[in-house]
C-alpha cells in the first residue's frame, strides 16, 4: 500500500514534466488531441518510473524526459501514413538513439549510434538525409499550415519522384523562398533553429548552450517563426 502511494505522489511530482513535453508537440496535423496526447505522456511517465535504475547514479528528470517523449512520439508514429519500411527503419533509430541517450546522458555519437543498431555509415547516413527532410518538413509546416497548402511528410518519405509537375515545382519554390528568408536571420537565430529542426535538440539543452534561459529560447523561437511567416508570406503573395 505504502508503495503504492509512493508512486502516485511521483507520477503527480512529475506531471508537469509531461505537461511541458505535450506543450511543444504540433498536433495540427497529428490524429491525437492534447488530452490524448497528455495521457499518452503518462503512461510513459509510469514506464520511466518502473524501469528508472537509481544505481546508474543519472538524473531522473534526463531519463524521464526521454521516456515520456518517447512513448509519445511513437504513438503518434503509428498513425503517420509513411511507408512501413520506411517507418520502421525510422523507428529503430529513434529507439537505438533514445537508448543510448538514456545510458550515456548525452547526445551518442554517429560510431555509438551505428555500433547500436548495427549498421554501417552509410546506412546512417542514409537515416539522417531522411531525419533531416522530416525536419525540413516541420518546419515547413510551421510555415505554411495557416492556408492548408503545406508539404506532406509522404511526400518526403515515399520513394516517388515526379519531376516536371506543378506541385514539384511549388513544393521547390517553397523550400528555395524558406532557404532564403532563414539566410536572412542573425547568425545566433540560423543556430537555433538548425538545433530545433535539424538536431533536434530540446529547449533545455539550447539554452545550456547560449547560456540563457529556457524560456528566453522560446521567445527567441517564436520571434523567428513570427519575423518568417510575415516576410515569407508578404514574398509568397506576390
Amino acid at each position: 500500500m505504502y508503495y503504492e502511494n509512493d508512486r502516485e505522489k511521483e507520477i503527480i511530482k512529475y506531471l508537469p514534466l509531461v505537461e511541458k513535453i505535450v506543450n511543444r508537440i504540433d498536433i495540427k496535423r497529428s490524429e491525437y488531441d492534447r488530452d490524448d496526447l497528455y495521457n499518452i505522456g503518462v503512461i510513459g511517465l509510469m514506464d520511466a518510473l518502473e524501469k528508472f535504475d537509481k544505481s546508474k547514479k543519472v538524473p531522473f528528470e534526463g531519463y524521464a524526459y526521454i521516456r515520456i517523449k518517447g512513448t509519445i512520439i511513437d504513438e503518434i508514429r503509428k498513425t503517420a501514413p509513411v511507408s512501413r519500411t520506411r517507418m520502421g527503419k525510422l523507428n529503430e533509430y529513434y529507439r537505438g538513439k533514445e537508448k543510448l541517450e538514456a545510458e550515456l546522458m548525452r547526445t551518442p555519437t554517429e560510431k555509438e549510434i551505428c555500433a547500436e543498431l548495427k549498421i554501417d555509415e552509410k546506412s546512417l547516413a542514409k537515416i539522417h538525409e531522411t531525419v533531416h527532410n522530416l525536419a525540413s518538413v516541420s518546419l515547413e509546416k510551421v510555415m505554411f499550415s495557416d492556408d492548408g497548402n503545406s508539404i506532406e511528410l509522404l511526400d518526403f518519405l515515399e520513394d516517388t519522384h515526379e519531376t516536371g509537375s506543378e506541385d514539384t515545382l511549388l513544393d521547390k519554390e517553397r523550400q528555395h523562398l524558406l532557404t532564403k528568408h532563414v539566410g536572412q536571420l542573425d547568425k545566433r537565430e540560423q543556430t537555433i533553429l538548425n538545433l530545433i529542426y535539424v538536431e533536434e535538440l530540446s529547449l533545455k539543452e539550447i539554452a545550456y548552450i547560449f547560456d540563457i534561459s529556457v524560456p528566453r529560447v522560446s521567445q527567441i523561437h517564436g520571434k523567428m517563426i513570427l519575423k518568417l511567416k510575415g516576410s515569407m508570406g508578404r514574398e509568397y503573395d506576390d
